[in-house]
């Protein structure tokens, strides 16, 4: 219900076509399918390799958290409260970040290529991808992050052309074709 005094500034065309329309899905298709698979063959890895998620489980986060505390030992690119939580937080708890990011990196990945939950999964590969760039490192993770946001911001139809379109109607995120009594103002 609109307030009388309430201000509706309209939608300009392209953010409309880009986040609303259906067809916009064919063009969040294509991210969806190159970041899923980044992300998929990234924590496939991560979750076959001994020291994500075997007997030396946590050996490799180990190792990253000990590259980016020596960056913010040199006063690189490390902010201090962040390597204050990875000295105090990840650090301590290695095998278990481990098994967070070697798993969370396959479910984002495979969330993206099948269009379910596409603006979720998106967000959570976004967490990543920040947690990454926070620890000084860039790689693909700047392109990584600015697709994924855009995909968050795309939810309604990044996953048209995958199983948001039956599933977030059962989760009550319902999608509806215009009528003539369903005419949006």
């Amino acid at each position: 219900m609109k307030e009388e005094n309430e201000i509706i500034i309209p939608e300009n065309p392209i953010s409309r076509f880009l986040f609303n329309n259906v067809h916009a899905g064919l063009i969040w298709l294509l991210v969806r399918l190159y970041l899923g698979y980044a992300w998929l063959t990234a924590g496939w890895g991560k979750v076959t390799s001994d020291a994500w998620t075997g007997e030396n489980a946590g050996a490799a986060v180990q190792g990253f958290i000990g590259g980016a505390l020596a960056k913010a030992e040199e006063g690189g690119d490390v902010a201090g409260w962040y390597a204050h939580f990875l000295q105090n937080v990840a650090l301590p708890n290695a095998k278990l970040f481990s098994f967070i990011v070697a798993w969370g990196e396959v479910l984002v990945g495979l969330g993206l290529i099948v269009g379910l939950l596409t603006g979720i999964a998106a967000f959570f590969g976004t967490v990543m991808n920040v947690s990454f760039l926070f620890a000084g490192t860039l790689s693909t993770n700047p392109l990584l992050f600015i697709l994924a946001t855009w995909l968050v911001l795309a939810w309604k139809n990044a996953g048209w052309y995958g199983l948001d379109r039956w599933a977030l109607p059962l989760l009550g995120t319902p999608w509806h074709r215009k009528s003539k009594d369903n005419i949006e103002t």
